[in-house]
């Protein structure tokens, strides 16, 4: 069902301060800033070769990658990606197989214009995971 790694998410209190330690220390290419308010975090994409880094900054006191900072205020990995080719044949099996979709259960379009879910980490070794359809 699942397909490549899209990306990793790291949350960090400060994506300007992040952005210039993937660019200019680690020479990374970086996506420009984009907020996502319906989602309340601001993303940059660090490009690699095979996959992304998403860093992602708390957008708003409501985000809800607020609390996760609090308890780790230099950041963290905050939730792995992968694709998927038909995110409601995803969701619909996963959930006949016992696992939590976070939200409503709808999905909401993601930082790449495409339809995103979240699952929850209790199901899956205590990892946030993100479904992407491509």
């Amino acid at each position: 069902m699942i397909g490549r790694l899209n990306h990793v998410a790291i949350a960090v209190p400060d994506l300007q301060a992040a952005t210039a330690q993937y660019r200019d220390t680690l020479g990374a290419s970086v996506s420009q800033p984009q907020a996502l308010p319906e989602h309340g975090v601001t993303v940059v994409f660090v490009e690699l070769g095979n996959t992304k880094v998403e860093l992602l900054e708390a957008l708003g006191e409501n985000s809800p990658i607020a609390s996760f900072l609090e308890k780790n205020p230099a950041g963290g990995m905050h939730h792995i990606c992968y694709e998927v080719d038909d995110i409601l044949a995803a969701r619909e099996r996963l959930k006949a197989g016992g696992a939590r979709v976070l939200g409503d259960g709808e999905p909401k379009t993601g930082a790449h214009g495409k339809p995103v879910l979240f699952l929850h980490p209790k199901d899956f070794c205590g990892t946030l995971v993100e479904l992407e359809q491509v």
